[in-house]
This record gives C-alpha cells, sequence and structure tokens, in this order.
C-alpha cells in the first residue's frame, strides 16, 4: 500500500478516534445504576466517574499524533510513533476496563468501543509506515 494513502488512512483514523469518544461505548442494564442515560457510558461518561474520562486523553493524543502527521521531520515521525504505541496500549486498558464483567453481569457492548480500538490500531500501522521521503548519504570521493 503507498504510504501517502496510508498517511490519509491515519488522518481519518485520529478524527475517528476523537468521534468514537463521543458515542456510547458500552450500556449497563444493572438496576443499580438510576436513570436509563446513566447506563450508557461514553469516552466522557461513567456512572459517578467511576471510570475516568478516558475520552480526554484520546482527544489530545488523537490530536498532537494527527498535527505530527503532517509535520515532514523525522523527529515528528520518531515521536508519533510512541505516542500512537502508547495510545494503543491505553485503548487496549480503556476496553478491558469497560467491558469487563463484574457481580455475574457483562456490560452491553456499543460501537463507540470497536471504533475507538480499531482507529488506534489503524493509527499505529499508518504511523508505522510515515509519507516521508529520506535523502540517501551522498558520498564524494
Amino acid at each position: 500500500m503507498n504510504s501517502k494513502i496510508l498517511s490519509w488512512i491515519g488522518m481519518a483514523a485520529c478524527v475517528a478516534l476523537i468521534l468514537a469518544c463521543f458515542l456510547p461505548w458500552t450500556y449497563y442494564a444493572d438496576s443499580n445504576i438510576a436513570t436509563e442515560a446513566e447506563r450508557t457510558f461514553t469516552g466522557f461518561f461513567s456512572y459517578q466517574y467511576k471510570y475516568g474520562r478516558p475520552g480526554k486523553f484520546f482527544v489530545l493524543f488523537a490530536l498532537v499524533i494527527l498535527i505530527l502527521m503532517l509535520l515532514p521531520k523525522i523527529w515528528a515521525k520518531r515521536t508519533n510513533l510512541f505516542l500512537s504505541a502508547f495510545t494503543l496500549a491505553y485503548a487496549i486498558k480503556s476496553y478491558i476496563l469497560f467491558t469487563s464483567c463484574y457481580n455475574a453481569y457483562c456490560p452491553e457492548k456499543r460501537a463507540g468501543i470497536y471504533i475507538m480500538l480499531f482507529s488506534t490500531i489503524v493509527i499505529l500501522i499508518a504511523c508505522v509506515f510515515p509519507n516521508m521521503k529520506i535523502a540517501g548519504n551522498k558520498k564524494t570521493a
């Protein structure tokens, strides 16, 4: 696959990651949670914020990764690789946290959690193969 196309796909995945934070991630039909709206968890809301707000982290890092994808500097590409790997690790942690079963009850997984996880994988792949021309070392005799 062409690295230029992969770069555009990576940028689209950054936007998808930001949008996924606003979508429902999981639904808890548990009777301990008061209202219907409080049973749907997103990247920015969990009942009494017991699971934190991973959406803040994902939005911040997706914006930084998107900006670094646009910079044609080698240090930006290396930093981007580290940040995208860190973001994928945090996405896996968030996926496990939000979808884990408790008291013999498993929450219903919604589309947002899958989009979040898939987009971080695509971002990492796009950062492994950056769109950058590297000039060769010319030796003169």
